[in-house]
């Protein structure tokens, strides 16, 4: 197995970061505008973009430190995987350790969505320092895949 990982600082609090992480307002404003269902831990949050989507059950929110989604419909590649944002502060920010893992080999989309991981997780950065991020459809566009 083989994991996307990502580490970004923000100056502003784990509390606000993570109420940019479970609530559909919040992800709305860094991921994707097309976000809706039950952010709570046991729910299922829908992503809709260009090319298409997934669902992800919410496995654990614990406030201001970590939460974890499961992969549970989208492309082939992402079902079963796991995406986890771990937060901590450290010399005035707040560190966010991101890890997308289980991907069973790192194929080509792997590559794609690295960087588009990247992108999201840039736009989260945006969002909780100046109250504006880059959610899809106005993300930077990187590829024929979106």
């Amino acid at each position: 197995m083989v994991d996307i990982l990502h580490r970004i600082g923000v100056t502003a609090s784990p509390d606000d970061v993570y109420a940019a992480l479970t609530t559909i307002d919040g992800l709305s404003k860094w991921w994707t505008e097309d976000t809706e269902g039950d952010s709570g831990v046991g729910g299922v949050i829908r992503f809709r973009f260009v090319p298409g989507g997934f669902d992800m059950k919410v496995l654990e929110a614990q406030p201001a430190e970590r939460v974890l989604w499961e992969v549970v419909d989208g492309p082939e590649e992402w079902i079963g995987t796991q995406v986890a944002f771990e937060l901590k502060q450290e010399d005035g920010f707040t560190i966010v350790l991101f890890r997308h893992e289980g991907w069973k080999e790192p194929v080509e989309f792997m590559y794609h969505c690295n960087t588009k991981w990247a992108i999201f997780l840039m736009s989260l950065k945006k969002l909780v320092e100046t109250g504006k991020g880059d959610p899809a459809p106005h993300d930077v566009m990187i590829s024929n895949w979106h």
